[in-house]
């Protein structure tokens, strides 16, 4: 049976889901394609606690990779760009282009690898919002695109804007 729990954050209410202590999801309010509370899934607010102890100290600035048990399910494709994602370092950026040359993906199929991280289970842990467009502009994060910004703007990849 899969287990659930949300915890509060800097971006809203993140909702953890899993198979025992394995994450298999991690999603934000008004998310395209985010997992959902369902009649077949118990709240379990205990078996995520190292989830939602990287999480805080990811959001204090003390943690910059998570280390989890993580089981989400993709095509061999998705987990093969979704492990790419996590080489990109904190703090740091790639574009689609640089991501799909580096998994040797043909040009004409960067729609493809673009689609693989807007099919990213797991927000935040694996971190697709570092992927930006070659122009620099903040499009395709399935959290939102001022999330993505909130994000980059805590890991210091975007400088804060003065209002």
């Amino acid at each position: 049976m899969k287990t659930y729990t949300t915890i509060d954050s800097p971006v809203g209410e993140l909702l953890l889901v899993g198979e025992g202590t394995a994450l298999v999801s991690l999603s934000m309010p008004g998310q395209r394609n985010a997992a959902a509370v369902r009649s077949d899934r118990r709240r379990d607010d205990t078996a995520f606690g190292e989830a939602a102890r990287q999480l805080t100290a990811y959001f204090e600035g003390r943690l910059t990779r998570f280390d989890l048990d993580i089981a989400p399910e993709g095509t061999r494709f998705q987990q093969r760009v979704w492990q790419a994602l996590d080489e990109i370092p904190y703090g740091t950026t790639t574009t689609y282009g640089a991501l799909a040359a580096r998994l040797e993906v043909p040009r004409e199929e960067i729609r493809a690898v673009g689609a693989a991280i807007g099919a990213n289970p797991l927000l935040i842990v694996r971190p697709c919002h570092r992927v930006i467009v070659a122009d620099g502009s903040m499009r395709g994060y399935a959290g939102g695109v001022e999330r993505k910004v909130r994000l980059l703007t805590h890991e210091g990849a975007l400088q804060q804007m003065l209002v």
